[in-house]
C-alpha cells in the first residue's frame, strides 16, 4: 500500500538525452498511460489529494487509488497512497476539519461511501445501501451527506423497494415492457422507469456502523439529479447553514426529449417543506449553483435560448431573499466551464474555451473584470482553498498533470508527470496553431501536428481530422479517443480546422453553424485544407485520408459526395467514418435527444422534411468515389447502429472498397481498452492501405 514516486525516477529519465531508438506514440501508449485526476485540496490549501488510474499489464482492465501530497514539504516527499491497493476509487472530498478524507469505491459489490483518515490507515465502509451511490456531497458542518442514486421514486425513501424491483423485473418470465412516452432509451441504456433521486443521510460516528436512516429530498420532482446521462454533483450545493441543497434538475414530463429547461430547485434538506424553482422564468438552461459564504447569494451559470446546448452560459448572481438577477461579465464572449468561488466572495474562478485552448480565468464579480490565470493547454477541475490554487492541465502532447499554484495562478508546478515523462522512450509530434480566411472572409483557427520523426524538406502523408458536436473543438488538449499524436507516431502529419460551428471563438462562431451543417463548415474545411498545405510545404496533399466522428462523422459521408477537387476526383485517398449521421431526417426520428435534431435543422422532420434533406449525405451517395471504413457501436442511441449500417450498405452496393469494424459492447464512444486498440490499429491499417506509412 505504500507508494513508489515512479515519476521522480521518470523526471531524472527525462532530462537524460534521449536514446538513438526514439519511436512515436501508439495506442497502446495511449491505453497504458497512468491517469490523474479530481485535484481535492484540504480546507486549508495544505494537502492535495488527487487520483491516478493504472492500468494492467495485459491492458484489460484499471484500477484507480487515491494520494495525498503535503505541499508544504515542497519537493522533498513524494505523494503516498492512502487507499488500498487494486480498489477503484473516486470522488474524494475533505472533512470539513480537514482530517478524513471520504470517496465512493465499489469494493464490497457496489459503489458505497468509504472514508479513511487523512494520515493513513484503513478505510471504513460508511453505506451499504440495497442500491449504489452514483454520487455525494458533505454537508459544511461534515455531519451529513446528500447522496444521488437511481431509484423508482414512487419507493420514497425506502431504498430496500427499488432493489426488490429490479430483483423481481430480472427474474420475469416475459422481458417485454410498454412505453407510454420518451425516453425510451438514452444514451447507452434503456429506460427502466428509474431516475436520479437525492437522499439526504446522517454521517455515523467514528467506530459506528454504517449510515442508516436516509430520506428522499427530491423523490416528489420528476426529474433526474443530477441530469443523465453527464450530469455529476457539480450541479448540487449545499446551503451554508446546512438547511437546504439546490439541484438543477429538467421536470419536462413527456416533453423531456425536446428540453433544455433545467431548472434550480431549492431542497428543504430535512424534506419537510416542498421544492421551490429557483429558476422558473428562464425557459432555458440553469447549472451549476454555488452559494456565498454568507447564504445570501446564489450563483450559477445560464443559458437564455430554449432548445440549445450550445449556447452561451452566463455567469449569474441571485439575491436569495428578493430573488433580483445580475449578470455578471455580460460582454465576456465565453462560455463559463463551472464556478470555484474565491475565498473572499470578491471574483470567480472558472474555465472557457477559447481560440482553441481551455484557459483558467479569474472574474471580478463586482466590476465583470476578466484576466486569463492559467493558459498553454487545456484546464480542468480548479479548486481553490486558502492561498493554494489546484487544477489539472493537458495539451496535445500530454494527458492531465496535477498542478499546484498559488491563488493568483503564479509559481505553478506539477505534482504529477507528464506523458514525456512517464515515456522517455517516446518523441511526440510537435504542432502549432494556424489561421486562415474561411466562411464569410471570417479569421478561422487550426492546428497542424507534424509527424514524430519530421525532418526539414521532406514530405509526409495526412491525417485530416474532422470534430465531433458539432460545437465541440480540435484544440490544444489530449483526447484518450481522437488523439493526433496516434497518427503522429506512425509516421502521419496531422491537420484540424475549427470550422465555424466551434467553440472558444465567440457565440457567433458558434452559432453559425446551426441550419448550415453542410455549406459553411465544408467551406472552412476546404480553405483550411488549402491554406495548410500552402503553408505548411511537408503536407503531402496527394496522400492523405479525412477521418471524423459523430458530427465529423456527418462531414466525412457529406464530403464523400460533396467536395471534389477542380478535375471532378476526389482529394482524398481514403475516408474513416466513426459513428456518423448518414441520413439526416431518419436521424431525427431515431436518436433520443429530439431538441438537438430539431434545433440543428430548424423545425420537425414531419413539419419541414425539406430542411432534413437540404445537407443530408444520404441524397448524394452516388457521387461516392473513395474507399471508406465505417465504424459504428450497437450500443450507440445517440446515432443508432442503422445509420453505419446504411452507409456501408451503401458503399458495398456501389463496389466501393470498404469495410465495417462493428461493437457490440460500445456506445457513441469506444471505452473498452482492447477495443480501442482494435480501432486503432485496424484505422491505422486502413490508412497504410491508402496513403502509405
Amino acid at each position: 500500500m505504500k507508494f513508489r514516486p515512479v515519476w521522480l525516477a521518470l523526471s531524472l529519465i527525462a532530462v537524460l538525452p534521449a536514446a538513438a531508438a526514439e519511436r512515436g506514440f501508439d495506442v497502446r501508449d495511449l491505453v497504458k498511460l497512468d491517469r490523474y485526476s479530481s485535484p481535492t485540496l484540504s480546507p486549508d490549501g495544505a494537502r492535495l489529494v488527487f487520483a491516478r488510474r493504472v492500468m494492467n499489464a495485459e491492458l484489460t482492465k484499471a484500477s484507480t487509488a487515491l494520494y495525498l501530497r503535503d505541499l508544504r514539504t515542497g519537493d522533498l516527499a513524494a505523494p503516498r497512497q492512502i487507499t488500498p491497493e487494486g480498489w477503484n476509487v473516486s470522488a474524494p472530498a475533505f472533512s470539513p476539519d480537514g482530517q478524513t478524507v471520504y470517496f465512493l469505491s465499489d469494493t464490497s459489490g457496489s459503489q458505497q461511501l468509504h472514508a479513511v483518515p487523512a494520515t493513513g490507515g484503513q478505510p471504513r465502509q460508511l453505506t451499504d445501501f440495497a442500491v449504489g451511490v452514483d454520487g455525494f456531497r458533505l454537508s459544511p458542518s461534515g455531519d451529513r451527506i446528500v447522496f444521488s442514486v437511481g431509484v423508482f421514486q414512487d419507493c420514497g425513501s425506502d431504498l430496500a423497494c427499488t432493489r426488490q424491483r429490479l430483483d423481481a423485473a430480472e427474474n420475469a418470465k416475459a422481458t417485454g415492457k410498454v412505453f407510454d412516452s420518451l425516453f425510451v432509451r438514452h444514451w447507452d441504456t434503456w429506460n427502466d422507469g428509474r431516475r436520479n433521486t437525492l437522499f439526504v443521510a446522517p454521517l455515523p460516528a467514528a467506530g459506528a456502523g454504517p449510515v442508516v436512516g436516509a430520506s428522499a429530498i427530491s423523490a416528489t420532482i420528476a426529474g433526474d439529479a443530477p441530469s443523465k446521462p453527464f450530469g455529476g454533483m457539480e450541479d448540487i450545493a449545499w446551503s451554508p447553514d446546512g438547511k437546504s441543497v439546490v439541484a438543477s434538475i429538467r421536470v419536462a414530463g413527456n416533453r423531456e426529449p425536446w428540453s433544455t429547461n433545467f431548472d434550480l430547485y431549492m431542497l428543504d434538506a430535512a424534506g419537510r417543506a416542498a421544492p421551490k424553482n429557483l429558476t422558473a422564468a428562464n425557459p432555458a438552461w440553469d447549472a451549476g449553483p454555488v452559494f456565498s459564504a454568507d447564504g445570501k447569494t446564489l450563483y450559477y451559470r445560464a443559458m437564455k435560448r430554449p432548445g440549445f446546448e450550445a449556447d452561451r452560459f452566463g455567469l449569474m448572481a441571485m439575491d436569495l431573499a428578493s430573488g433580483k438577477l445580475s449578470e455578471i461579465a455580460v460582454d465576456w464572449d465565453r462560455s463559463a466551464g463551472e464556478i470555484v468561488l474565491a475565498d473572499d466572495g470578491k471574483a470567480i474562478y472558472t474555465t472557457a474555451d477559447d481560440m482553441g485552448e481551455h484557459p483558467l480565468f479569474r472574474i471580478e464579480v463586482a466590476s465583470g473584470k476578466v484576466d486569463k490565470l492559467v493558459g498553454q493547454g487545456s484546464i480542468g477541475s480548479p479548486t481553490l482553498a486558502g492561498p493554494t490554487l489546484a487544477f489539472t492541465r493537458n495539451s496535445l502532447n500530454s494527458g492531465d498533470q496535477v498542478f499546484v499554484a498559488q491563488a493568483d495562478g503564479q509559481r505553478p508546478r506539477a505534482i504529477t508527470p507528464s506523458a514525456q515523462q512517464m515515456l522517455p522512450e517516446v518523441k511526440f509530434g510537435d504542432y502549432q496553431q494556424f489561421s486562415f480566411k474561411g466562411w464569410n472572409q471570417e479569421t478561422v483557427h487550426g492546428y497542424v501536428v507534424k509527424p514524430y520523426d519530421y525532418q526539414e524538406g521532406k514530405q509526409y502523408p495526412v491525417a485530416f481530422l474532422i470534430h465531433g458536436g458539432p460545437q465541440g473543438s480540435f484544440g490544444n488538449g489530449w483526447s484518450y479517443r481522437w488523439n493526433p499524436q496516434t497518427y503522429a507516431g506512425q509516421g502521419y502529419a496531422v491537420v484540424m480546422i475549427d470550422f465555424h460551428g466551434s467553440t472558444g471563438y465567440g457565440q457567433a462562431f458558434t452559432d453559425a453553424i446551426s441550419q448550415h451543417w453542410g455549406d459553411r463548415p465544408l467551406e472552412d474545411l476546404q480553405k483550411g485544407w488549402a491554406a495548410a498545405q500552402q503553408k505548411y510545404a511537408f503536407l503531402n496533399g496527394d496522400k492523405a485520408c479525412a477521418l471524423g466522428a459523430s458530427y465529423g462523422g456527418y462531414m466525412v459521408y457529406w464530403a464523400a459526395g460533396n467536395w471534389f477537387k477542380s478535375d471532378g476526383s476526389a482529394p482524398w485517398k481514403c475516408l474513416v467514418d466513426h459513428d456518423g449521421v448518414f441520413d439526416n431526417r431518419m436521424m431525427a426520428y431515431s436518436t433520443e435527444e429530439l431538441w438537438f435534431s430539431e434545433w440543428e435543422n430548424g423545425g420537425t422532420p414531419w413539419a419541414n422534411p425539406e430542411k432534413f434533406e437540404r445537407f443530408n449525405p444520404v441524397n448524394h451517395v452516388k457521387d461516392w468515389k473513395t474507399p471508406i471504413l465505417v465504424i459504428h457501436g450497437q450500443q450507440d442511441f445517440r446515432i443508432p447502429v442503422e445509420q453505419g449500417l446504411a452507409a456501408f450498405t451503401a458503399a458495398q452496393g456501389l463496389g466501393l472498397e470498404s469495410k465495417f469494424l462493428y461493437f457490440p459492447d460500445e456506445n457513441h464512444w469506444v471505452l473498452k481498452p482492447q477495443n480501442s486498440i482494435q480501432w486503432h490499429d485496424t484505422v491505422n491499417a486502413w490508412l497504410r492501405q491508402h496513403i502509405g506509412d
